[in-house]
């Protein structure tokens, strides 16, 4: 009898010891995958960040428009509802003077060839901001590291 409860409680401690083993284990891979998939997002999100940087345009204001009070903020590069292909800028422009002409915007791209025109005619009060578009021609493309001259 004596030895069946000392197997009775060897076993128990057994059981219990595995469970012990199994939940440190399982932690153990909970902690390490969380550490592994927050490296990988931040690796790809490195790289994301980096590819968007190599591609981004540059804005540049004329000096006359910076005299007048404008600057830039964000701007984004879609396709025109009316057709072609990354012809759509939309740009978000800061008044920081009252303003009422017509904005001329030409697109060069990385070699320096001008590619397309837009003009519209902006208006805005000093303290004011929005978002304006300027639709290029069907076969203007706004191409990746294009220099965008505003005047």
């Amino acid at each position: 009898m004596k030895s069946k409860l000392y197997i009775l409680a060897l076993s128990f401690c057994v059981l219990c010891a595995c469970q012990r083993v199994k939940d440190k284990t399982q932690d153990t891979i909970n902690a390490g995958g969380e550490a592994v998939g927050k490296s990988a997002a931040e690796f790809v999100e490195g790289i994301s960040e980096g590819i968007d940087k190599s591609l981004e345009c540059k804005i540049e204001l004329s000096k006359t428009l910076l005299e007048k009070g404008l600057k830039t903020g964000k701007y984004a590069i879609e396709d025109s509802p009316a057709g072609g292909h990354d012809n759509l800028l939309t740009l978000y422009i800061i008044f920081e003077k009252d303003f009422k002409d017509i904005v001329y915007v030409k697109v060069f791209d990385k070699n320096g060839l001008e590619t397309g025109r837009a003009k519209l005619e902006v208006e805005g009060q000093k303290g004011f901001a929005d978002y304006f578009d300027f639709t290029f021609g069907k076969r203007a493309e706004i191409e990746a590291k294009s220099l965008i001259l505003v005047e």
